[in-house]
């Protein structure tokens, strides 16, 4: 039931290579509202918009969205969205949330209902997904992270590591991690108390610290890899990306 769902979307303004991310603009529209509108356009539960700027918050409600205040120190994403959920569904209504980034303006939003299919399965914790690498260099390329793991099903895996590495080595495909999560609620309030893990230390990879701690995370694999604005070319990128669809 959708309503049981909860997407949450983290955005802060202290981005390093492109400051002020969230509210950059894309054809009249802040990126954060970009984001928002193709959460919406899942139809696949109540979004909210958990940040630390007054900004942010404010561009969210020009929009009739709602956007929920959260601590400026947090240490992740996860962090600032188990807040939000706290503070936004204290009666625990919502057994399923999903963390979506803030920078996926191009994200085509049937992403979101593809990543809560794997917790079909009572057995999985956490849901994500990936996409096979068809480009060469991204195989080697350490800001493409790679989901490892043993099949399913022809679209799903089990994972059984994360990496920044071209991993596994032999005959067989890649695949191109997508950074979209759907916890169960429980599992959620789970991977934030843990502390940081070796493994995640070391690959500075956040989604290692439920595997060190024997979470199941199930990977579905799609077909398409949404474009996440970190850098001014990838903004431009995006610009040209909607360039034909903007009202």
């Amino acid at each position: 039931m959708t309503n049981q769902n909860l997407i949450v979307i983290p955005a802060r303004m202290q981005a390093t290579r492109l400051p002020g991310k969230p509210l950059a603009d894309i054809h009249g529209k802040p990126m954060i509202v970009r984001v928002w509108e193709r959460a919406m356009a899942a139809n696949a539960g109540r979004v909210i918009v958990a940040t630390d700027s007054d900004q942010i918050a404010a561009a969210i409600a020009a929009v009739g969205g709602e956007a929920i205040m959260t601590r400026a120190d947090h240490p992740s994403g996860s962090d600032r969205v188990f807040e939000a959920v706290s503070k936004a569904d204290p009666q625990k209504s919502s057994s399923v949330i999903v963390n979506l980034q803030g920078d996926l303006p191009t994200l085509d939003p049937i992403l979101i209902t593809a990543c809560l299919a794997p917790l079909d399965d009572p057995a999985t914790d956490i849901a994500t997904l990936a996409a096979v690498i068809n480009e060469a260099d991204e195989k080697t390329n350490p800001n493409v992270v790679k989901a490892v793991g043993t099949p399913m099903t022809d679209n799903r895996l089990r994972a059984l590591y994360f990496t920044r590495a071209a991993a596994p080595s032999g005959d067989g495909p890649l695949y191109h991690h997508i950074g979209i999560y759907a916890y169960r609620r429980n599992s959620l309030e789970r991977f934030v108390g843990l502390p940081p893990s070796p493994l995640e230390l070391r690959e500075k990879l956040e989604q290692l610290r439920a595997l060190e701690a024997g979470m199941r995370i199930d990977v579905a694999i799609v077909d398409t890899v949404p474009l996440g604005v970190d850098t001014p070319a990838d903004l431009e990128r995006a610009r040209r990306m909607l360039q034909s669809s903007h009202a």
